[in-house]
């Protein structure tokens, strides 16, 4: 088997997909990169069972066949060359050698049966939705971050997707922040939900266009098939009923304050500097048309306050919050002013965009208070 591709082009579609291949692979083969050739067409596989990733490619080859080759070795030798190089790879299928030559020399690589990769998972294209790539790439920055990393709870480790008619819907909590991102201009034909795991949302998020590409999702009971501009990201669902998130989103907040965005969050990572490192709290002191935001280190004597005007309604009151939680949100949001809409010291607050517009998307996050001390 024989086939020539650009250096430049192959390394680029192999850096794309080489983020699934694990350090500890179950199997010694998922260290390869499974290559399939079939006329003038390279198409390269990646997994680590759980998610598996798959890209295709244009290469000068009359044959067909399969190799897997040891990703990392190939990798660091198509790194070493420089520019736009023609490789000329030769494979002999009886003992799995492969050949790289190039106008500087010729490398051997000893790969292994491309068929003892495993099997990808198929699905039936019963249940599908249409997405544009730029929508899907929002969704998923706007909630990955808010996922949680518990072991025990790994429902709350993914991100949960609710599709429906009326609109589709992405949720991410860890129990102490919570975002809900719900799209009107996306829908599929029934109802369904399913929750999916973090590594495949972070290769998505590295290799989805930033444009409005359509990205194809297809689903069944066990498995998610992502498909757009030649990949396809294929991943194993977590498996498990997700919390009921909207039990804990409270409905009554009299007290509101409206605030610039980038003023509130830059003075939030100055005083955290000085909170403490366990809790990172900081406090909110809000009245009238002023804010102060203060927090302190009792153990090494460290303290920071700062006033910033603003607009809000309601009771004065004292809350206390996570800076890195807060910080986090406002990172994540556009707009110029945010909302956030509280009720008591010890009840959740809620962040939500202040643009004034009913656009097609509807962004609210959660943040549960820390106790005051």
């Amino acid at each position: 088997m024989k086939f020539i591709v650009a250096s430049n082009v192959l390394l680029r579609q192999l850096q794309a997909i080489s983020g699934v291949i694990s350090t500890n692979n179950p199997l010694p083969i998922l260290d390869n990169f499974l290559l399939e050739v079939s006329e003038n067409k390279l198409t390269i596989t990646a997994s680590d069972l759980e998610t598996t990733i798959i890209t295709e490619m244009e290469a000068d080859s009359k044959d067909r066949g399969t190799i897997a080759i040891p990703a990392r070795m190939l990798l660091d030798t198509l790194k070493s060359f420089g520019g736009d190089e023609p490789l000329t790879f030769t494979i002999n299928e009886k003992g799995y050698l492969v050949e790289i030559s190039s106008s500087q020399g010729k490398y051997k690589i000893s790969g292994q049966n491309g068929e003892e990769f495993p099997r990808i998972p198929e699905n039936d294209g019963a249940n599908s939705l249409d997405i544009p790539s730029d929508v899907l790439l929002n969704a998923i920055n706007k909630t990955l971050f808010a996922t949680g990393n518990d072991d025990l709870r790994p429902v709350m480790s993914g991100v949960y997707c609710q599709l429906s008619p009326d609109n589709v819907t992405f949720v991410a909590t860890d129990a102490h922040r919570l975002v809900r991102y719900r799209r009107v201009d996306a829908k599929a034909n029934k109802e369904i939900s399913f929750i999916i795991p973090k590594k495949p949302l972070n290769l998505l998020k590295n290799t989805l266009p930033t444009d409005s590409t359509v990205v194809k999702i297809e689903y069944n009971e066990s498995n998610a098939f992502f498909s757009f501009d030649g990949h396809q990201i294929i991943c194993r669902l977590i498996d498990g009923r997700y919390p009921n998130y909207e039990a804990v989103i409270p409905a009554d907040n009299p007290n509101v304050l409206e605030i610039d965005r980038e003023q509130f969050l830059n003075s939030i990572k100055r005083v955290a500097i000085f909170s403490n490192k366990t809790t990172h709290q900081v406090k909110l002191k809000l009245s009238g048309s002023e804010i102060q935001i203060s927090a302190e280190d009792v153990d090494f004597n460290n303290e920071a306050k700062e006033r910033l005007t603003c607009n809000y309604a309601g009771d004065d009151m004292e809350i206390a919050f996570n800076a890195k939680f807060i910080a986090d949100m406002l990172s994540n949001i556009n707009s110029e002013q945010v909302k956030m809409e509280m009720s008591l010291p010890n009840r959740a607050g809620i962040i939500t965009p202040n643009n004034g517009d009913a656009s097609k998307e509807d962004l609210l996050m959660l943040v549960m208070p820390v106790m005051l001390g």
